[in-house]
Order: structure tokens, then C-alpha cells, then sequence
């Protein structure tokens, strides 16, 4: 058993290793990791000693470490975490390969344990100072030295084991080591302890066999014949053969090298730390022989129990597993018989050729195969069977990398947009340059941009708008309705913890479009609910509309990121007051405002009337409708179907029946209310008289701009003021605001006699504001308000068809404030003729408001309440010089 000999001397000084919980006997090959802080200056200093080639030359003392009764309990608990790996060596003819306890990678052996059984054999012609075969040692398992920084002298054993260095890498913390064991050692001597320990050693090689030795022969026969029971019982655990004869090798040798086979089985099978020291410290050969039939008597025992237990399970197959193999051996014998049938394709190799197919990303490709191998061990019976099929279904189908080719043609786009939308120019500028920008970046190779939101009231074009983007570009057009979505799977999908779950609504639309590059819209993201015990989903779209985070977003369903980078998103939005400020500050919004008459007229003309024609099954000679009829329908009706007449007409022609009155295919303006009925809507402003104390103010919401009516009455009281119309906390401040300066400046404005009067001293003031089901609230209605309730005191009139919007202050400085185009709008509608607003919003009405709408409405711009109420009641309110002074001063 001696690796002593003249091929490797033994010196007789020696660097030691300790270590705790761990044994190295002669002829296994071990690998560690070396983190102990009293043992990494022994490897430094080989480092700097030897170079790679000469490291097989460097021999070390390996012994073990008793553990003190003091610190038992802690190097218990330690000694339990370590993982051994364990590679088997023998002199000449014996080589061993790492394996994992419980696994049976590649057909190796493994033996219940913490020292699994290692077979293998090196060959015969092997050299002993050849380095062993690097690819025979597991790289994943490592034994991991967790002992104390330091080690008492006192506490090593004075037995231990020549072992040769093998190799020597660097690792964080330290180093990875694979000894070789040689020859058991003596430990005489310490002669240093610093930097590491070195001691004076005397070899312990095994005695040759004495063949006249009756009771050493009796036991070699005993300890090959229990080894020949251990190897039939591992053949009954149906190992491959080449595992089994390696092992088999082994005992050949037994009655030859009968130490080395104990020391090798030793390594091998399950057993204590004492059990393997006193196996180290037995140089007796009939006393270690003893000790190893009794420990291999043991393992015995439990491989037969374990062997009962696997043939119990075995046993208890139920019918659809039974029936699964026999189906699996039926197809195999069809196909060897040439009887499949031809449509019958090999499953998993569909889904195999599927998943080449689509060209996955590295990570995404290793969970496909790796969901495939649990795949190809399940049943198709089992319910998670369906679960991982559908998931690997998903995954073949996305677009991982195919995409459509974009046309980034600027004037095709621009074309695109004038057919298909009237007006709307200041939005169809800035999706050009959008379009134009993105041409640059995809030049440049980065397409990453602002995310579109595109903002306005119902039925203006937002939808439509994005699919003439994505028809431009020549891309696909996916929309997704965001409207009462409160789950945040809805978003990110569902994880795959139940047989129901699905991918998100993004990852739907990905393949539905087959491409990675659609234009997805997003429509009404201000309806998306808000945090609840379902999540958050507009906190889900961070992540998405987020150029700087989409590329690796990760569905729940999925679990592996997919880019979404390259998806063009356009948002539509009634309203911007719902949408979350961080989510809003990843988009770039477009407002799109509501339409004039004279547009509404054009789209009308060229766009809805020819498009309801032709859903009506008429030609463009069957109807023809005058611009004076259209306009009629703008202000005073909905659309609805008419072709009842040219029908019933038609089908007497064909009848042969007599026709008494010719269809007329001309609709015009007597013939309107002939055909839709009464007017749905009027024109409150024109029908309105003029009264004291109402007033006209503007409004702006979510789908659009407005008209509202301030009306305030008084009555006697004590001087109280109630609000009625469902009014909130901000325009409630107004209308308080509103009532101070008009107490507080009565007698300049001439509501009272002298200036201490009180004008409210005996009288409450009632403000309402009609259409009470409608919530109303903001600032703008502040002068509004100044003017009613001047109007009311003062009993005179603002005519019907002024306006005013405007915020103003108790010093009485009007403010500028916001929706102007869509006010104006809607009070041209309305029949207004006279608007009121801050001096700083006349930059507003010059760049946004259409000229025609200009022209058809007067403006005065006022900067001071005083003037305001100058314009409002046409200079017959009575204001004194001080009101003026006082003003004037204040600013």
C-alpha cells in the first residue's frame, strides 16, 4: 500500500494540514476548500515554491483534529453542514470519480451517506507520479472547511496521511486544493508553528501479506466474501455494468492488497468521524480488516432495508402509470413495425422543433429546456402535465425575434393623416416629428423614445389616430381597453401556481401580432384602477412604458424577461386628472381638442356621411345631403339610421307595384326635422333672457369644454351664503372669495351708500349652478361669479351672450387660466359672442383657436376685476374713482 517507495519519498519533515470532521486515508483523492487562516500561509508558500508543473512533487501532512469536550457541540453542528467529496485512488491500478450522495449522474454509484461511493479503476500502465485524471473529480462538490480560524496542537491527532498536492487554485477566501493520499504518517514532532505548522513524521506502510498466516488468510476470505455481498446488492439497484465491474476490480486485488481495499471501501461507506479516525490510526492489518467487515456488515444491513422500501414504492404503481408505459412500449412496437400512423407526430419532438424555431434568447432557452426535461418525465394524465405544455406552447408562439420592416416615410405619413382626420394640425405636426425622430434613432440603431398620450374628449379621433400611425409605419395595430382593469395580472400576468393562469394583456398582444415591433394601444389608461388588494396596475406599467426598464420586462407567467423596447405605445386619456404622477411623467402628452362647426361640417362631409352610406348598402347618388342639413344635425341631433324610404320604394319597383312618390336622394334643411323629429339640443345661450344676478361662465372637463350658469338670488337673513350645485372644495373657495370683495368694495363699485355699509347686513345670498348631477369644481369661475353677484345687488343685467373665465385674488388681479381652445370652442357652440378672460391668457386664443371661431367672437382681456365688470355690464355699473385708486395701487 506504500506510496513511499523510491517514485515518491516521503520527507522526513512536512508541512501539516488539520483538519476537523474530515479524514484522508491512502489512496482516495480528495478536493477541499481552504479558507482557515492558519492554513492559507502553507499554500502561499507552495505557490511561491513550486510552479504547476512541479506541484505533484510537493508532499503534505494531512491529519485530523480531535475536538475538545468543551467545544464538541459547535463542531457538531459545523461537521453536519460540510459536504465531502470523496474520489477513490488506488496505488497503481485504481482510479475513482466524483459523484453526488443520493444521484446517480451518468450511471455512478452512489452509497446513503456523507462519503459517497466512488467507482472507477486507474489503469494499469498509470505511473504513480502521474497527475490524476482532472475530469474524475465533481467540480461541484467541495469540502468546505469550517473549523476555527486556528488549531491547537494539542488537539491533532498523532496519526495521519502522506497526501500528494495535486492541483492548487486560487478562490475567493482562500484556495481550492485536490490532495492524493499516499502512505499513513507518525506525527513525532512539531518542529514550527508559525507561519504553519511542520513536524517530524515517520511512515506507516502496510506490511506485506503473509501468506502463511492462517488467521490473516481466514480474514482476507471473510472480508471478500461480505464485499461479494455488497456488490450483489448494488447490481440490485440496477447499475449500469461498467460501474459495477470497476468496483469489481477492486476486489480482485483484495487478496493481493487487502489494506488498500479496506482503506478505499472505508471511504466509501457511511461512518462516523471516530469511526474513520480509528480506521487511520489501525496499522495492524488483521485489527483494521476486523473493523472494516463490521462497518461494511452495517452498510449491508441498510442497503437492504433502502432496497425494501424502493421495491414497496416500485410496487405501488397506480393504473395510469401502468397504462402510461404500456402505451409508451406499444407506440415504440408500432414503430418498429412500421404501423404508425402517419399523422401521429412524436409530441415532444414538435415541441422541440417549435422552440428552434422561434429563435429564443440564451436565458429564455435554458427555462425552455429545462421546463422540456420535467416535461418528458410527467405524465400527460397529470395536471401539471397541461401547466408546463401550455407554458412551453407560450413560449414557442411569442416573437421573440421577428419583426415587420417599419416605413419611416414622413410625407406617406403626412398623407396618411390628412386622409384620414380633418384639421388637427398642431397634432398631426407633432406626430411627425415623432415619426421623423424615430427615423433618426433607428438609423442610429436606438429606437427608444417618449411613449404617446394622446388627450382629449370621446370620439375626436385618439383611436383612430393610432391606427393611422401604425398604418404609416407599416406596422401592426393592436389595441388594448384599459377601462376597469383593477388587477395587476391583468398587466403582469398570472404566476403559474394553478392550472388557469395566463400571461398579461401585453403578452397576449405580442401574439396576437406575431411581431415584436406592433403599435399597441393603449386606450382610456385614465380608467385603470387604482391600488387595491389586487394590486396596483398603473404601477405595472412603469415598468412597460418605462424606455429605460421595457426591454427586460418580466411577465409573471413567463418568469424570463422579453424586450419590449421596440413596441411603438400611444396612451389615449379622456382626462389627465386620474392618471398617477409617476406614471404620467413617462409619457408625452398631445392634447387633442374638441371640434369647431365648420370642422365638424368637413368630417361629416368628407368622412362619416360617406362612410354611413356605404354601411347602409347606398351608392353616393342615392343620398345627398346639403352642408345647411348637416349643420343642423351638428347643433341639434345625434346620428341615426335612415333608409327605410329608398328600401320600401325599392322593393315596390321590383314588386312591379306603382310608385305614387319618387325617392328624392336630396336631404335638406325642411327635411331634417321631417326625418330625425324635434331637436334634441337647443341653444341655452340664444334662448336665455337676460336677468340680474345670471351669469355665463366656461368650463373645461375631461371630454371637453362647456358652458355653465351662475345663478344667485338673495333673500332677507342674517348675512349667510349657501352653495348649491354639486360644487367642490375649490370652487366653494371661490365663490367665498367672490362674496368678500364684493362686501368688502361695495361702496366703491356702488352697492352701498357709505363705505362702512354692510351690503349683506340684512339679506342670505344664495349661488347656484345648475345641472346639479354633474360634480363641478375649479377656479376659473371666480369673475363669474365677481359679476353675478354684482348683477344681483346692482339689478342689472349681463347680457345672455357675454362669457368670462378667469381665477382672481382678494386683491382683486385676475389669473390666468387653462383649457382655453376648448372653452372657446364650446362657447362659439353655445352661441356666445363676447368672452371675458386674464390678459395672460391672450397668447392662448392667438396660437390655438381657430380663425374662423376667432372672428365670429369678441375679446377683451382684462388684468383687474374692475375691468371686468367695465366690460361685463357695458359701462352702466356705477364704479367710483376710489374703487379704481385702490386697485390700481394694489398692483
Amino acid at each position: 500500500m506504500s506510496r513511499s517507495g523510491p517514485s515518491i519519498p516521503i520527507p522526513r519533515t512536512v508541512p501539516v494540514l488539520a483538519l476537523h470532521d474530515k479524514v484522508l486515508l491512502p489512496g482516495v483523492v480528495t478536493r477541499m476548500q481552504i479558507t482557515r487562516r492558519d492554513s492559507i500561509p502553507l499554500f502561499e508558500q507552495i505557490l511561491r515554491t513550486f510552479d504547476s508543473r512541479e506541484l505533484s512533487k510537493c508532499i503534505i501532512g494531512v491529519f485530523p483534529v480531535r475536538t475538545p469536550p468543551s467545544t464538541a457541540a459547535i463542531q457538531q453542528q459545523q461537521g453536519a453542514a460540510d459536504n465531502s467529496t470523496t474520489v477513490l485512488s488506488s496505488s497503481s491500478k485504481s482510479n475513482t470519480k466524483t459523484v453526488k450522495p443520493g444521484v446517480l449522474p451518468h450511471g455512478e454509484l452512489i452509497i446513503p451517506g456523507p462519503s459517497p461511493l466512488l467507482p472507477g479503476s486507474r489503469s494499469s500502465t498509470t505511473n504513480s507520479k502521474d497527475v490524476p485524471d482532472n475530469s474524475n473529480i465533481n467540480e461541484r462538490a467541495l469540502v468546505s472547511l469550517r473549523s476555527p480560524n486556528f488549531v491547537n496542537p494539542a488537539h491533532i491527532h498523532s496519526t495521519g496521511c502522506a497526501a500528494r498536492l495535486v492541483r492548487l487554485e486560487r478562490a475567493v477566501g482562500g484556495f481550492t486544493v485536490v490532495l492524493e493520499g499516499l502512505v499513513r504518517l507518525h506525527l513525532n514532532k512539531f518542529t514550527s508553528q508559525s507561519p504553519y505548522f511542520e513536524a517530524d513524521v515517520t511512515p506507516l506502510p502496510d506490511k506485506a501479506v503473509d501468506k502463511s498466516d492462517r488467521e490473516l488468510q481466514d480474514q482476507i476470505v471473510a472480508l471478500r466474501s461480505t464485499s461479494k455481498e455488497f456488490v450483489s446488492l448494488l447490481q440490485s439497484l440496477k447499475l449500469p455494468a461498467p460501474v459495477l465491474t470497476q468496483l469489481q476490480k477492486f476486489l480482485d486485488n483484495v487478496t493481493a492488497m487487502p489494506g488498500q481495499v479496506v482503506d478505499l471501501l472505508m471511504s466509501t461507506i457511511e461512518s462516523s468521524f471516530e469511526e474513520k479516525v480509528i480506521i487511520l490510526e489501525t496499522v495492524d492489518l488483521k485489527d483494521r480488516i476486523s473493523k472494516a467487515i463490521e462497518l461494511l456488515t452495517r452498510q449491508i444491513h441498510v442497503l437492504k432495508i433502502s432496497q425494501k422500501v424502493h421495491d414497496n414504492v416500485e410496487g405501488k404503481l397506480n393504473k395510469k402509470q401502468r397504462e402510461f408505459y404500456l402505451r409508451q412500449q406499444m407506440a415504440a412496437i408500432k414503430e418498429e413495425l412500421g404501423e404508425k400512423d402517419a399523422g401521429e407526430d412524436d409530441e415532444m419532438t414538435q415541441i422541440e422543433s417549435r422552440l428552434a424555431g422561434v429563435n429564443l434568447p440564451a436565458d429564455v432557452q435554458k427555462a425552455a429546456e429545462r421546463e422540456l426535461k420535467r416535461l418528458k418525465k410527467m405524465q400527460p394524465s397529470s395536471s401539471e402535465y397541461s401547466v408546463i405544455r401550455n407554458y412551453l406552447d407560450w413560449l414557442a408562439d411569442l416573437p421573440w425575434s421577428k419583426s415587420s420592416e417599419d416605413i419611416l416615410d414622413v410625407e406617406k405619413a403626412r398623407k396618411q393623416l390628412n386622409d384620414d382626420h380633418h384639421g388637427l394640425e398642431k397634432v398631426k405636426r407633432r406626430i411627425l416629428e415623432y415619426l421623423a425622430v424615430t427615423k433618426l434613432q433607428q438609423l442610429k440603431g436606438d429606437v427608444r423614445g417618449p411613449i404617446l398620450c394622446l388627450v382629449g374628449p370621446p370620439g375626436v379621433g385618439k383611436t383612430s389616430l393610432g391606427r393611422s400611425i401604425a398604418s404609416a409605419m407599416g406596422r401592426k395595430f393592436h389595441r388594448i381597453s384599459l377601462g376597469g382593469v383593477w388587477d395587476e395580472s391583468e398587466i403582469r400576468g398570472h404566476r403559474r401556481t394553478y392550472v388557469g393562469a395566463l400571461p398579461g394583456l401585453i403578452i397576449h398582444g405580442l401574439k396576437k401580432c406575431e411581431v415584436n415591433n406592433p403599435v399597441f394601444l393603449l386606450d382610456e389608461i385614465d380608467k385603470v384602477g387604482s391600488r387595491g388588494h389586487h394590486g396596483d396596475p398603473s404601477a405595472a406599467f412603469l415598468e412597460v412604458l418605462d424606455p429605460e426598464q421595457n426591454s427586460t420586462f418580466t411577465d409573471h407567467y413567463l418568469n424570463v424577461p422579453f424586450d419590449l423596447s421596440k413596441i411603438l405605445f400611444i396612451a389615449t386619456a379622456n382626462s389627465l386628472d386620474t392618471i398617477p404622477a409617476p406614471l404620467l411623467d413617462r409619457m408625452e402628452t398631445i392634447t387633442i381638442p374638441g371640434y369647431t362647426y365648420a370642422e365638424k361640417l368637413a368630417i361629416a362631409t368628407n368622412h362619416l356621411l360617406p362612410k354611413q352610406i356605404r354601411l347602409h348598402g347606398l351608392g353616393e347618388a342615392d343620398v345627398k345631403v346639403t352642408q345647411d342639413a348637416l349643420l343642423k344635425v351638428a347643433t341639434a341631433y345625434t346620428r341615426e339610421s335612415g333608409a327605410v324610404e329608398y328600401a320600401e320604394i325599392q322593393e315596390k319597383k321590383e314588386s312591379g307595384q306603382s310608385v305614387l312618390v319618387e325617392y328624392q336622394p336630396l336631404v335638406s334643411l325642411t327635411d331634417v326635422e321631417e326625418i330625425l323629429g324635434q331637436e334634441k339640443f337647443v341653444n341655452e345661450v340664444t334662448e336665455r333672457v337676460a336677468v340680474p344676478g345670471v351669469v355665463t361662465g366656461m368650463a373645461y372637463n375631461g371630454v371637453g369644454g362647456g358652458i355653465l350658469f351662475i345663478e344667485v338670488s338673495q333673500m332677507p337673513g342674517k348675512g349667510q351664503l349657501q352653495l348649491t350645485g354639486s360644487l367642490g372644495d375649490v370652487i366653494k373657495e371661490s365663490a367665498q372669495i367672490a362674496l368678500s370683495w364684493v362686501k368688502g368694495h361695495g361702496y366703491e363699485i356702488g352697492l352701498t351708500n357709505s363705505p362702512g355699509q354692510n351690503v349683506m347686513e340684512k339679506a342670505d345670498v344664495h349661488i347656484h349652478m345648475p345641472s346639479g348631477g354633474t360634480p363641478k369644481d375649479g377656479p376659473s369661475a371666480g369673475i363669474a361669479m365677481v359679476c353675478a353677484l354684482v348683477s344681483m345687488f346692482s339689478n342689472r343685467a349681463v347680457p345672455s351672450t357675454t362669457a368670462m373665465t378667469g381665477e382672481f385674488t382678494l386683491r382683486g388681479l385676475v389669473m390666468p387660466v387653462g383649457g382655453i381652445k376648448e372653452k372657446v370652442i364650446a362657447a362659439h357652440r353655445a352661441g356666445v359672442r363676447k368672452i371675458i378672460m386674464p390678459l395672460r391668457n391672450q397668447k392662448d386664443v392667438t396660437s390655438d383657436v381657430p380663425v374662423n371661431v376667432r372672428e365670429d367672437i369678441e375679446f377683451f382681456y382684462a388684468s383687474t376685476i374692475t375691468e371686468v365688470l367695465r366690460e361685463a355690464f357695458e359701462g352702466r355699473l356705477l364704479v367710483r374713482s376710489t374703487a379704481v385708486a385702490v386697485i390700481d395701487s394694489r398692483m
